[in-house]
């Protein structure tokens, strides 16, 4: 019934009723909740709108009603039989109410004494949920302050999914039925909200700011709401959006909640502003997180927006005058000012506000590291809010500005992303802009500052997933290019258009990722470092992509992990020579790349060919190396026993050596502390080598954890690395 149409059942109702009806009445307590859940499905397929009556269900409602009320009613019977009639007859109430009017008093009661059951409560207030979501709006008068206060006492209790499922329910009863809840009702209600808003579990404080919201936009009128919500819940929002942790869902309802309560009138705009715009102040603590300041500028935008225009074009001006004065010395409030302009930028047209690009790109002279990167996210995010005028002239200063040209590609990374995420601006990208943007992001592909490359690179990863029949040609057309870093910008590009959703970028990237991956076998280490990359990042986000080509890649990622002389060089530093290995980088990337495959791929892989020689190689290589082959061993371990059971005595060495070194006498604290972390990971390594079936048989490995037994130190964390 779930999964057909309920009109391919409705010839046969009469014949299904019938069973159905007695097998509720079984004394098997199986079939009876199983009865009860097909009889759930039944009253869906008897009324599957509220609309069109496809059917006469009229003279099903009392049998179906009768026969899930004598199990209802039943208190001595099994868990499972319980809470699928308080299931079933909250269905049976939200699809055919208009038709037991008479009958509610007796059945609803019923419902309430099973919230004040502990065993059944949770069901129970799912129950009133659904109730409370019916088109058919049930009249509950009869139960709703009783329902109501009991819904808020369960807000105190400890059970994490019933707090969950009864802000569910308070938010469907305040949206049908907020008008006949009274007033001290809902100040109980926002006291006790009050205290779930906190960053220990920010679903929960989603779900609490949600419920406050719908309060706030249904109960506008009532002026002691409006209080209680800005004495009790205003300042627990200010102290969550301090919050380092805050993010998504949870951030999403608190500027709904802001937004919500300038609307209600009972809080002045310009007192939550000034509310906002001081929790960003550093505190004694210190200075606050970025993602926390990115959240309360987040919430100034929405909050300016929420206002109306006459608001939000003053504050524009009042955030451009801390910008313009010269005097200011407070990069705090600066830094803050300029994300507070991109997050409205973003959201508003602000074009109207004369010179705002100009004073925003005076702070990329700003010494400060922070209010750089602040000043290159508000510009993009201005420019996102109206591309026709900003965008030339960002474009135009990364062709003239050589010096800020890493924050204008900043600026500009930040147009597009916001494109490639937000489809509603597309095609005005796609049609004016996308060949200008093109040739500068082209012309820029050779540079020599690393940063500038690692921004054009994502840059044209973002626009490839808008413009996949363009870009992907023009990329492959220059994996030939003489210039290395064309190559490497290239293949770091093909990583950042990698992503875990699909896109249209997909059908053409099966045919032609084979082109970008085998830049793994370039004459250019940096080259090759970046093909290992994408090949990652493909492993991880869409690993079909590429399992037709491991046959002929993993022999070369191999390659990679190998320590290659030509590549070590010494530098001589006057009084002492200093040996730099320009293939450790590489080598690591490789080894992390393996440990991905064997999360994705695992079915393409040959573990034997893998750990002798290259896996035994990378783990007597530097401490780099060695973390992520010290993961790859614990995973073949897991996955691929006999593999590693085979060459076991031959691993023991390099983990012997690995977990007896010290640092020198004249080591600084990190060196220490890098030394403890790399036996830690060895260690797990051999934890994870002591639980295969049969590695006590090798005589070599029997020794080493002899060895850490009879070491006081190795024990103690041995011990403590298997108990995490």
């Amino acid at each position: 019934m779930a999964s057909h149409s309920p009109s391919v059942f409705h010839p046969y109702i009469q014949a299904l009723s019938g069973p159905i009806l007695s097998a509720i009445g079984d004394r098997y307590y199986k079939v009876t909740a199983e009865a009860l859940r097909v009889c759930g499905e039944l009253v869906r397929v008897l009324r599957p709108n509220f609309e069109a009556r496809s059917i006469d269900f009229r003279p099903y409602i009392s049998p179906i009603y009768k026969a899930i009320l004598g199990r209802l009613a039943n208190q001595d019977q099994d868990q499972e039989v319980k809470e699928c009639a308080i299931s079933c007859m909250s269905l049976v109430i939200a699809t055919f109410g208009d038709g037991l009017q008479s009958e509610l008093p007796s059945c609803l009661p019923i419902l309430v004494d099973r919230m004040g059951n502990e065993i059944t409560r949770l069901t129970a207030v799912k129950a009133f949920a659904v109730i409370a979501n019916s088109p058919l709006r049930i009249d509950l008068s009869c139960v709703l302050d009783h329902v109501v206060s009991e819904l808020t006492a369960f807000l105190r209790k400890a059970n994490r999914a019933l707090r969950q499922a009864t802000l569910g329910t308070l938010n469907s009863l305040v949206v049908t039925y907020g008008g006949q809840i009274g007033s001290s009702s809902y100040e109980t209600i926002i006291a006790e909200l009050s205290t779930l808003i906190s960053d220990i579990d920010l679903h929960m404080a989603a779900l609490a700011l949600e419920l406050c919201c719908t309060i706030m936009v249904d109960r506008r009128s009532i002026k002691n709401v409006g209080l209680a919500v800005r004495h009790k819940v205003l300042p627990q929002a200010l102290v969550l959006i301090r919050s380092a942790l805050l993010q998504g869902q949870a951030l999403q309802a608190l500027q709904k909640f802001f937004a919500s309560l300038v609307q209600s009138a009972n809080t002045s705009f310009e007192t939550l502003l000034d509310s906002l715009i001081s929790t960003a102040k550093p505190s004694q603590s210190g200075s606050l997180s970025k993602q926390a300041l990115s959240s309360i500028a987040q919430c100034v935008a929405v909050l300016c927006l929420a206002a109306g225009d006459q608001k939000c074009a003053s504050t524009v001006e009042m955030l451009k005058g801390i910008l313009n004065d010269d005097s200011s010395t407070n990069s705090a409030k600066q830094h803050m000012a300029l994300l507070c302009l991109g997050e409205i930028g973003r959201r508003k047209d602000l074009s109207n506000h004369v010179q705002i690009e100009n004073i925003v790109i005076e702070s990329f002279q700003s010494p400060f590291e922070e209010i750089k990167s602040a000043a290159s996210y508000a510009l993009g995010n201005i420019a996102v809010g109206n591309l026709s005028k900003y965008l030339p002239f960002i474009l135009d200063q990364i062709d003239n500005q050589q010096k800020k040209q890493y924050l204008l590609l900043h600026s500009l990374k930040e147009v597009i992303a916001r494109q490639s995420v937000d489809h509603t601006g597309q095609s005005e990208l796609q049609d004016s802009n996308i060949v200008k943007i093109l040739a500068l992001l082209f012309n820029h592909c050779e540079s020599e500052e690393e940063g500038v490359r690692n921004v054009v690179a994502e840059c044209l990863g973002k626009i490839a997933l808008i413009e996949p029949n363009k870009l992907i040609p023009a990329l492959k057309e220059r994996t030939c290019s003489p210039a290395a870093n064309t190559r490497a910008t290239v293949a770091i590009a093909i990583k950042y258009s990698i992503v875990e959703r699909p896109g249209k970028i997909d059908a053409i990237m099966y045919s032609e990722i084979s082109t970008f991956l085998m830049l793994i076998k370039d004459s250019d280490r940096h080259v090759r470092r970046a093909a290992v990359l994408a090949l990652s990042t493909a492993a991880h986000n869409k690993p079909n992509l590429i399992k037709g080509l491991l046959p002929e890649l993993l022999p070369l990622l191999y390659d990679q992990t190998v320590v290659k002389q030509e590549l070590i060089r010494t530098v001589d530093l006057g009084p002492f020579k200093h040996v730099v290995d320009d293939g450790l980088e590489l080598r690591k990337a490789a080894f992390e790349c393996v440990d991905t495959l064997l999360d994705s791929c695992l079915d393409q892989l040959n573990p034997s060919s893998f750990i002798v020689p290259f896996l035994l190689s990378g783990l007597g290589d530097h401490y780099d190396v060695k973390m992520p082959c010290h993961l790859i061993l614990s995973k073949l371990a897991d996955k691929c026993p006999s593999a590693v059971l085979a060459v076991l005595d031959s691993l023991v060495e390099p983990l012997e050596k690995t977990i007896v070194h010290r640092p020198k006498g004249d080591a600084v604290k990190q060196e220490i502390d890098r030394n403890e972390d790399m036996i830690r990971s060895a260690l797990r390594a051999i934890a994870a080598l002591s639980r295969i079936s049969g590695s006590d048989y090798s005589m070599k490995f029997k020794n080493l954890m002899n060895k850490i037994t009879a070491t006081p130190s190795l024990a103690e964390k041995y011990n403590s690395v298997r108990s995490e």
